[in-house]
């Protein structure tokens, strides 16, 4: 559910040849392990092997000798505040500092007793604090996905400066959330259906449902802050939070909301989240080297690292920040959603998708691909995606021997629903530090990758628009674009 659609091996859900078994089995077979290559039609088992891409014609856009942004300071969208819970901490510079140092947060898991299963690491945030922001009896109540996204979501408008203070003198119905999660309340998930067949249904916490269900970030949010514009979720796995950025900047277009608090969260590092994704075979199993398991574009990565926390920005009209004196810190310029069509978990193997994807957002955000000099990468370290995103890539950008492409999820690992949060932090620091930090865990490149991934050292270097790349199982694509503010 989390991770590009491009980035899982494939899959075939098989009745097994057990004497008589029913069970299924979930087999992966074009990048990963081949464990049963052997397809049995069984009455009651869906197939889901990815048919050949049906054909599609691609109809170009009208050629524009110079694509213009968008002037008008009503629909032109500025972030002004930025907020993280991260493997790093919740301090922005701290955690883009961690960034540009190389260093890995990924660490073997204590979170449970993990020693029987087949992976046991991950980016397991620790000494997570929420005080200051949430009231110790909620704090002990809610599902961890929730209260990194109160906390995260606090520090932005903190950030933004959008304190309890401030908004009270607002029209906070022209204040909207929309923030993310591919998972949703997976611990409040799992401990109810424990207690329900180990205690009886009488014994499930009436707050099973409402901690469970993938909307109750927003909610609590609003709920916390008074916040009474557009207010829902989006839930396209590890698409998740650039499909609310689009979505938030569409708001603020159409004029329905000044400022938009935007972003994803993820608290699935727990034991039904990372068996889970061991089923599906999609995991590194490199346990006696964690930090060197995330290894995007390199020859010996062997799947990813489950990853957690939660990034949110405050979107702002340009004319609103304007007339509160805000402190504008980049621009959104626009980005765009598409579907591959085409298979659960595996890519279009002609790459549409995800390159008319990137063609759409620049379109949208009026850019020309030769302006574009830094890729976010989606890049989760899997055989099959991380090639995939590449060549689609290269589709867009003929000449990329002036970009920078670096892999955030190679020092955090892949946050789900969260990671296009905690990216699109990564992607803005980038522009107003001059630096890029690098893709950690570079010893073996693919010869098919021809871009820079600024391997294991940093690099400084001025970006004049960024993207970055999100997509997820189903086949949902997402590219949001961002560049320096001028006036």
């Amino acid at each position: 559910m989390a991770s590009i659609a491009a980035t899982c091996s494939s899959s075939l859900i098989f009745r097994t040849k057990e004497s008589g078994s029913n069970r299924a089995s979930l087999f992966h077979y074009n990048g990963l392990k081949v464990v049963e290559s052997k397809q049995v039609a069984s009455p009651g088992f869906i197939s889901t092997s990815a048919p050949k891409c049906r054909g599609i014609k691609a109809v170009a856009s009208p050629t524009v000798s110079a694509p213009k942004r968008e002037k008008d300071p009503k629909k032109r969208i500025v972030i002004t505040g930025m907020g993280l819970v991260s493997v790093f901490g919740s301090d922005i510079d701290t955690f883009y500092n961690k960034l540009l140092e190389g260093e890995s947060g990924i660490t073997l898991i204590d979170r449970f007793d993990a020693s029987t299963f087949s992976v046991r690491f991950a980016g397991q945030i620790r000494s997570f604090s929420s005080k200051g922001y949430i009231d110790g009896k909620n704090d002990r109540r809610l599902d961890d996905c929730w209260r990194y996204c109160l906390v995260a979501g606090r520090r932005a408008l903190d950030d933004a400066s959008l304190g309890p203070e401030v908004l009270e003198t607002m029209d906070r119905s022209r204040i909207g959330v929309l923030v993310g999660t591919g998972m949703g309340g997976l611990t409040a998930f799992s401990n109810g259906v424990e207690a329900l067949l180990q205690k009886g249904y009488k014994k499930i916490t009436p707050f099973f449902i409402p901690y469970s269900i993938t909307n109750m970030g927003s909610a609590l949010l609003a709920i916390d802050t008074g916040l009474m514009g557009p207010n829902y979720s989006i839930s396209t796995a590890c698409a998740t939070a650039n499909y609310c950025f689009y979505a938030a900047a569409n708001h603020i277009r159409r004029g329905e909301a000044d400022i938009m608090a935007v972003g994803g969260t993820e608290a699935a590092v727990m034991a039904t989240g990372v068996g889970g994704f061991i089923a599906c075979r999609a995991l590194s199993q490199r346990n006696d080297e964690p930090q060197k398991a995330s290894r995007p574009w390199d020859k010996d990565r062997d799947g990813f690292v489950m990853g957690e926390g939660a990034g949110v920005l405050i979107m702002e009209s340009l004319e609103h920040a304007m007339k509160r004196g805000a402190n504008i810190i980049a621009e959104y310029l626009g980005g765009a959603v598409t579907c591959d069509a085409h298979h659960m978990t595996d890519p279009r193997s002609d790459g549409l998708g995800v390159s008319s994807c990137i063609s759409k957002s620049l379109e949208d955000a009026g850019v020309s691909p030769e302006e574009v000099n830094y890729v976010n990468a989606h890049a989760t370290s899997t055989l099959a995606g991380d090639l995939a995103e590449v060549n689609a890539i290269k589709k867009v950008f003929k000449d990329t021997s002036e970009m920078k492409m670096n892999g955030t999820k190679s020092m955090i690992g892949h946050g789900l629903g969260a990671s296009g949060g905690l990216e699109a932090i990564a992607t803005i620091k980038a522009i107003t530090t001059g630096w890029v930090h690098p893709t950690i865990n570079q010893d073996n490149l693919e010869p098919e990758v021809t871009i820079d991934t600024v391997p294991n050292v940093k690099k400084q270097h001025e970006v004049n628009v960024g993207i970055s790349n999100s997509f997820g199982f189903g086949g949902h694509n997402s590219v949001v674009v961002f560049a320096p503010y001028r006036p």
